[in-house]
């Protein structure tokens, strides 16, 4: 008897201990399946109104941690959905998200909630996002000034997106807008359209990979400086990789596959004259010039000196960009790895702006030198003579390894922004060079410019290849083992 007891007790306790080992097991699968919102609970539908959906997917967003969109569908959005910090949104296969009118023009798909207040947001993913643009491309500024991409991020740490993809791109809006982050990634991008497909403002450490571009403007924008509109703070793009990336093909063009802007200005200055897009530090704030793109001077007396957003002082108006007060802006430690150049158009410029939208380099304020630039396995697939790198700023080094160029070489011509441009060294090394007949590979238009051309374990396709450097009114020295560079200091004859 006393046995039996034991053996009914000894199976009841088993049953008792699966039963609550089954319990738990499925009470951590609930918890796990809390973890993940499916934005459909919402109301968030292919069936939906713009309006409808936008307040769906900002209920969803809302929850944090990780949302998912599954059914295939085209979703309509009639306004900006706010996404906060630890918030991962994942859009399925076949799911694309447009624009609609249904209350009015709005320029940001998605954008992070503490932009429009210069607050950190950390730790945010943006997977598998389709956006139809459906001609909604404008600029409200509404958040920031200055901030005007489809997918936009300002104020920004740990920051991914993946798979991201935009077929119509109108000629105001960026495809990505991303300024004043750190740590990065874009990775698997098609962009096209008539705007920049990429654009970075200040920030470091970043990559953009895997991407496919047929922008009219910049495929790439790593705009340190900007015009007043372009970008919503200024300061260093550093401590970055763009690889594996294409420009495709297309019939009009404007811009570059990748524009490195840098710039300079100075602290404010009572009758200081000033145009559109001028910067000048006061009592430790950047301001901007914000008039029409007419090239009109101004001559500033009133200090700018105030905390809201813009201000009318001596008939210009200023915009508070920022509290940080740098005094120059540009990149540095940036590497250019497997980039395929399609388009006829320049390759890479490094350059300021001159012109009636902007003035990158105020006269006599610091001189910003862009660095440790590196050109990695890049294939010129174009047979134009257009340049393959195009500068008109100050530069350290240039590394330009493993490549392939064509017709188009390098390019230094200044825009009389400053006296000096200071010495470049250029290292070139195990690139194949296809042109037939001569190519100019060097050629400066800079008055007193110097440069260092290094070239070893190059390869001429053709024999009867001869490469040509044109000093113009500098001073080039060249150590080549390329045919018709004589290894001297080459400098123009004085008459």
């Amino acid at each position: 008897m006393k046995k039996t007891v034991l053996v009914i007790s000894f199976f009841i306790a088993i049953s008792v201990n699966f039963a609550h080992s089954q319990n738990t097991q499925s009470g951590n699968q609930n918890n796990s399946e809390q973890g993940f919102t499916n934005a459909a609970t919402f109301g968030f539908s292919p069936q939906a109104s713009g309006i409808e959906n936008m307040n769906a997917l900002q209920k969803a967003v809302d929850k944090t941690g990780t949302i998912i969109v599954s059914t295939p569908g085209v979703y309509h959005v009639a306004g900006t959905v706010y996404v906060g910090s630890n918030t991962t949104v994942k859009f399925g296969n076949g799911v694309i998200l447009k624009k609609v009118n249904e209350q009015g023009p709005f320029s940001h798909v998605i954008i992070n909630k503490g932009a429009a207040t210069k607050t950190y947001d950390e730790h945010i993913v943006i997977d598998g996002l389709s956006i139809i643009v459906n001609g909604i491309d404008t600029r409200t500024f509404k958040e920031a000034y200055g901030l005007h991409g489809q997918l936009a991020f300002f104020y920004i740490k740990d920051l991914r997106i993946e798979h991201f993809r935009c077929p119509d791109l109108g000629p105001a809006q960026y495809g990505i807008h991303v300024c004043t982050f750190e740590d990065i990634v874009i990775n698997d991008v098609i962009i096209k359209g008539l705007k920049d497909g990429v654009h970075l403002g200040r920030g470091k450490r970043f990559t953009i990979s895997n991407g496919v571009f047929e922008t009219f403007d910049d495929a790439i924008a790593l705009n340190a400086h900007d015009y007043a509109v372009g970008n919503p703070e200024l300061g260093w793009i550093e401590d970055g990789v763009v690889e594996n990336c294409h420009d495709l093909n297309a019939e009009k063009t404007t811009g570059f596959f990748c524009r490195i802007l840098a710039g300079a200005w100075l602290d404010w200055k009572p009758g200081m004259t000033v145009q559109q897009s001028d910067a000048v530090v006061s009592n430790g704030k950047i301001y901007r010039v914000s008039m029409k793109a007419d090239g009109k001077t101004y001559k500033s007396v009133t200090r700018p000196d105030f905390s809201n957003r813009q201000m009318t002082l001596d008939s210009i108006n200023w915009v508070l960009v920022q509290n940080d007060p740098v005094y120059t802006c540009g990149v540095r430690n940036v590497t250019f790895r497997d980039i395929y150049l399609e388009k006829p158009r320049i390759g890479f410029s490094v350059h300021f702006d001159n012109d009636r939208f902007s003035r990158s380099y105020y006269p006599g304020a610091e001189v910003p030198k862009q660095e440790q630039l590196v050109f990695d396995n890049i294939r010129v697939l174009h047979n134009k003579p257009i340049d393959f790198l195009s500068v008109n700023t100050p530069m350290d080094v240039v590394t330009i390894v493993n490549s392939s160029l064509r017709a188009g070489g390098i390019n230094f011509h200044g825009n009389k922004a400053m006296n000096d441009y200071l010495e470049t060294i250029i290292n070139m090394s195990n690139c194949v060079f296809n042109q037939p007949g001569k190519m100019t590979l060097l050629k400066n238009s800079v008055d007193g410019k110097r440069i260092t051309l290094k070239t070893s374990s190059s390869v001429a396709v053709n024999k009867d290849f001869i490469a040509v450097t044109v000093p113009g009114n500098g001073i080039i020295k060249v150590q080549s083992d390329l045919k018709g560079i004589e290894n001297r200091q080459i400098m123009k004859s004085k008459k």
